[in-house]
């Protein structure tokens, strides 16, 4: 696979200065993805808070991971809106590394976020992918929905024969599908729920379509599938290279199990054109492969 690297000239060094500058973290760095190229270029960006550390070590994931060091800075959220607002986005997407270690797993965080981009941006969308809560995940789920996020995203990641090997003891599957089930249910106003899978990492065709009808029956609205990069020689290995006539075949049948939009394509990440995402999901234009 080849991505375009980025113009000398052109929005990407815009976005680079404006992140680094105001002292902020995106996971399209932190987690190498492959689209920062096209994204920064597009002028968009996916904001990482809570800080650089996460507390958990999933296989796959590049994320710096250990003991964080300090408690979460309270000006990153003005910072981030600061950033949003010169950036003039429409739809911004906040994602977090996991906190353990802070008493609400960082729920006011995200609220606080979500509130500070609705004062500075009253007519942008705002997307969170938030991590599991673990252990507090109703009182987490009604701090952040009181915020009024107009899409809710936990990332399933993978299939449940791998999940436990993936991503490590603290995560469940059946946890997650319940975060995104009660996520939908405690809403007060109308959440587009969105998770995320990522192939190659030795499930079956018939195991994705397996998640994806789970995800479906917790009313899932929004899923996502792309290809397992392997982004370093201490992450999981690449078990196999997905075919595109096999995403394609994946979104089919995620059409046919009634997703409001499907993204499926070998670099397609759960946040990569997230508003088209959303627009799919709303207009009905349903589902897309890259």
């Amino acid at each position: 696979m080849k991505v375009r690297a980025p113009s000398k000239d052109g929005a990407y060094f815009d976005v680079q200065k404006l992140v680094h500058g105001l002292s902020l973290h995106t996971i399209c760095e932190e987690a190498r993805c492959p689209n920062i190229s096209e994204c920064w270029g597009r002028g968009t960006a996916t904001f990482q808070i809570l800080g650089d550390t996460c507390t958990r070590a999933c296989r796959y994931c590049y994320v710096n991971s250990g003991k964080p060091e300090s408690p979460p800075d309270p000006l990153e959220p003005l910072r981030l809106a600061q950033a949003a607002a010169q950036m003039q986005l429409k739809h911004v997407v906040v994602t977090s590394v996991d906190r353990d270690d802070v008493p609400d797993r960082g729920a006011g965080h995200y609220a606080a976020t979500i509130r500070a981009l609705k004062a500075k941006l009253p007519e942008c969308s705002i997307e969170v992918l938030t991590p599991d809560f673990l252990g507090v995940e109703e009182e987490a789920l009604r701090t952040v929905l009181a915020a009024r996020p107009e899409v809710f995203n936990h990332n399933i990641e993978t299939v449940r024969r791998l999940h436990a090997r993936m991503r490590g003891a603290k995560a469940d599957y059946d946890r997650a599908l319940r975060l995104l089930r009660r996520a939908k249910e405690l809403a007060t106003y109308p959440v587009l729920t969105k998770s995320g899978i990522i192939v190659g990492l030795g499930e079956t065709n018939d195991e994705v379509v397996e998640t994806m009808r789970d995800l479906r029956a917790n009313g899932v609205d929004v899923v996502t599938i792309g290809q397992y990069l392997q982004p370093s020689s201490k992450h999981a290995p690449i078990d196999r290279w997905v075919h595109p006539d096999e995403f394609r075949w994946f979104r089919e049948q995620g059409e046919e199990l009634g997703f409001g939009s499907v993204f499926s394509g070998p670099l397609v990440r759960s946040s990569y054109r997230a508003d088209e995402q959303k627009h799919a999901a709303d207009t009905g234009r349903g589902a897309v492969a890259y």
